[in-house]
């Protein structure tokens, strides 16, 4: 054996060690990206705004994408450059925003402790051609020709799936993250770890264990997950509701809870826990101008509200109070213009 493969050998030795006690972060970095954002909620850049705002081109000729916090991303603007392989049709094809928000909304994941800036990318980046995601941020790459309604909700929800794994699950979350390889059966570091093939990293299964278990019918169109050699997650008996207590536990306890508050949109209501009951909302002079039905029963229970009225139309800016019914307790909620 050589003195390199002897070495080699001991790191994977001391690395399985320290996963077994419980000292290694169970986890392991992919592709994901640097850069950071304090939005609350989920904003999502069309192409168009995210050229107009947040590209330039230097003096060189280069673009830049630039994101907030000052990380820069050079981008390719051309099929013909020699970073791509494949030109396709000779255009770049970016995501539209519409199936974005759309895929978001069929999310059956409890996101109201989960935020996201969300980029739709006019040309890939020259070092990072694939779309990526990381801390509360997450970046969707265009196609060579034009992208498939299930290509947009799959790449989306995968990429959604790392932020809500950096957002409940973070690598130094030691205690879950074995719990979690235990229940994937991904517990040997030297096969699943930061240098493994794409598939085997711990952050990618997650992702996807996310996407199929969360995702609507397009984005879980294609039956499968990217390791073939893992079992699906929904065989995988006690993953969905791991996964979903990642929610609960980030959620406040006991009560009910608002997201976004203030909004200027929707409202989604959650609960930790309890009877599956309608929520009333009132306004301020104390009349019910809604009742929203429970989206499921489970470890969360959630109400989705699109600031319609009972009576038809929208209501106006101003304060609402949520209240479950049979409860007494209120939540005051404020609405923006």
């Amino acid at each position: 054996m050589t003195p390199l493969a002897t070495i080699r050998r001991m790191l994977i030795g001391l690395l399985g060690a320290l996963a077994s006690c419980g000292l290694l972060a169970a986890a392991s970095r992919a592709n994901e990206l640097s850069g950071t954002t304090s939005v609350r909620g989920f904003v999502i850049h069309d192409a168009q705004e995210t050229l107009r705002s947040f590209c330039s081109v230097g003096a060189d000729g280069r673009s830049w994408l630039v994101l907030p916090g000052g990380v820069r991303y050079e981008l390719v603007t051309s099929t013909d450059d020699p970073a791509i392989a494949n030109p396709g049709d000779g255009a770049f094809h970016p995501f539209d925003a519409g199936e974005v928000r759309a895929s978001l909304d069929a999310a059956r994941f409890p996101l109201a402790a989960v935020s996201a800036e969300i980029f739709i990318l006019p040309y890939p980046r020259r070092l990072g051609l694939e779309s990526a995601a990381g801390h509360g941020l997450i970046l969707l790459s265009p196609g060579v020709r034009p992208l498939s309604a299930e290509h947009q909700h799959a790449e989306l929800l995968h990429e959604l799936g790392h932020v809500v794994q950096y957002a409940l699950m973070p690598d130094g979350d030691v205690q879950r993250w074995n719990a979690y390889r235990s229940l994937r059966g991904i517990g040997d570091p030297a096969v699943y770890g930061a240098s493994s093939a794409h598939a085997d990293r711990p952050h990618e299964i997650f992702a996807e264990d996310f996407r199929m278990l969360f995702g609507d019918p397009l984005a879980t169109y294609s039956g499968s997950i990217e390791n073939a050699n893992l079992a699906l997650p929904a065989g995988v008996a006690g993953l969905e509701p791991f996964m979903l207590d990642l929610a609960q536990s980030a959620l406040p306890k006991p009560g009910l809870a608002a997201y976004p508050n203030p909004a200027r949109g929707g409202v989604l209501f959650s609960r930790a826990g309890g009877a599956p009951v309608p929520l009333d909302l009132f306004d301020a002079a104390g009349r019910r101008i809604a009742t929203l039905e429970p989206n499921g029963a489970g470890s969360v229970v959630s109400w989705s509200w699109d600031r319609s009225a009972a009576g038809g139309g929208r209501v106006a800016p101003g304060v609402v109070f949520a209240r479950l019914r049979g409860g007494a307790a209120t939540l005051r909620v404020a609405l923006l213009p």
